[in-house]
């Protein structure tokens, strides 16, 4: 986030938007690597039914959603102090972005369930 910041500085806010779309596919790129080592490492097929008889304890959605605003609300004050607007909507956008990427994940698992 850093070097698009600093490019941004260095190349002026005509390249604002490309820079902005390059660290989100990096970004995007990132987190599904981070997925697939995750389903590597449990052995479970990405598209397969789940296992039998196995049941996951608590709901993982409001670790997620109590997480995001526990690190939102620090990350909101250095990246508008950082980088002003861009630097908040890139923030926000990247919090966006994990919580879309679990409640997506989760619409899976129910979907897999009614098979």
């Amino acid at each position: 986030m850093r070097a698009t910041l600093d490019a941004r500085r260095e190349l002026g806010p005509e390249y604002e938007t490309a820079l902005v779309e390059s660290f989100v596919e990096r970004l995007d790129a990132t987190i599904a690597a981070r997925v697939r080592a995750e389903v590597h490492a449990t052995g479970s097929a990405p598209y397969g039914p789940p296992p039998k008889k196995q049941r996951r304890s608590g709901d993982s959605s409001a670790t997620i959603a109590l997480g995001s605003l526990g690190i939102g609300i620090p990350l909101t004050g250095i990246a508008a102090g950082e980088a002003g607007v861009a630097g908040l909507l890139l923030a926000w956008g990247g919090i966006i972005a994990v919580n879309l990427a679990h409640a997506l994940g989760g619409w899976r698992r129910r979907d897999y369930r009614d098979y």
